[in-house]
């Protein structure tokens, strides 16, 4: 198929970035089909033309279909978008695949490493590679809050494959007037960007529900993306990446607005509440919780220095005081910057 307006779409995940990008494409003309795991969602979905639970302000395009069947969603589809939790990635992708063609373009906007294997979601996509193209597969990462893009706010993101078509496939696809669209073959270290700066998202959070102010702030920004460099280029990611939208930018919106859900869950532990009692009333994942022991794991495994990474990890599963871990990355040894 030459022509990309005659592209079908199907979307799984119907969370409020799922949704904003299922809505945004339906608008731009594709027929586009939404997969909504929650049956109570869906049936909110059909009954209306809104997401009441992730996206209760937007009126949702009126030719966007919804569908509680993964077959329905992926089979005979151009292109499928996947908007999961990580930690639901495998399961989903591994039933969708075999319905979908050997010419399909996928493409990933969810950002984490996985727990068990310390993978990212284009290394478990490749363990399906005897059902599609691996050089088929794409991943969307960059500072976009669902909030902004669907009240159609400039925003740009990155879309990177080690295959150049087919990034600039889905780069045309998604593009619009207020959605900016750039291309990177490093798939690796826009997902390690993307994935990281979580982490470092519910850090920036502690420190402000610690009132510690802007210049520790700044300090955990810097040293934060030094360490996300450390480990992406240990593992192979080009380091200029983390310049770009997927690395500096997605890191600086992340780590400093409310909006952030792993901002929001690291400004309460921050407070004094457990990690365990804030997530209890959240109904969106925050992927830098998950992410948080993928990280530390992997670090600790690869030998890569991540100090920043290791106390988050330590306030969150350990009980450690959160004002210790504070002044434990303050007393470290000293070293030059660049180290």
């Amino acid at each position: 198929m030459n022509d990309l307006r005659d592209y079908t779409i199907g979307v799984i995940g119907a969370g409020s970035w799922g949704t904003t990008l299922a809505h945004m494409l339906a608008e731009k003309g594709y027929a586009v089909t939404l997969w909504v795991y929650e049956q109570e969602l869906l049936d909110i979905l059909q009954a209306g033309q809104s997401n009441a639970w992730y996206l209760p302000d937007i009126e949702l395009d009126k030719g966007l279909r919804f569908t509680g069947e993964l077959e329905e969603a992926v089979a005979d589809k151009n292109l499928v978008l996947w908007v999961t939790p990580v930690k639901a990635f495998r399961e989903c992708f591994g039933k969708g695949i075999h319905f979908s063609g050997p010419d399909t373009i996928h493409a990933s906007a969810s950002k984490g490493i996985e727990n068990e294997t310390f993978k990212t979601v284009s290394q478990i996509a490749a363990e399906n590679r005897q059902y599609f193209k691996p050089q088929n597969f794409a991943v969307l990462s960059g500072p976009s809050f669902a909030h902004d893009v669907s009240h159609r706010r400039p925003t740009a993101v990155v879309i990177a494959s080690r295959d150049p078509g087919s990034a600039a496939t889905v780069q045309k696809i998604t593009a619009t007037s207020y959605f900016r669209t750039y291309t990177s073959e490093d798939i690796l270290g826009v997902e390690l960007g993307g994935a990281l700066k979580n982490v470092m998202a519910i850090a920036s959070g502690i420190i402000e529900g610690l009132g510690l102010g802007n210049n520790t702030q700044a300090a955990l920004f810097t040293r934060g993306l030094a360490e996300i460099i450390r480990l992406g280029t240990h593992l192979g990611a080009d380091p200029r990446t983390f310049a770009g939208l997927s690395g500096v930018g997605d890191l600086m919106l992340t780590c400093t607005s409310t909006l952030s859900r792993n901002y929001r869950v690291g400004m309460e532990i921050g407070k004094g509440k457990k990690l365990d009692d804030v997530l209890q009333h959240m109904k969106m994942v925050a992927e830098g919780v998950y992410t948080t022991r993928s990280a530390c794991a992997l670090c600790n495994a690869r030998g890569v220095d991540m100090p920043i990474v290791q106390e988050i990890h330590n306030v969150l599963f350990e009980n450690k005081d959160p004002r210790d871990a504070v002044r434990d990355l303050m007393s470290r040894d000293l070293k030059q910057e660049l180290a």
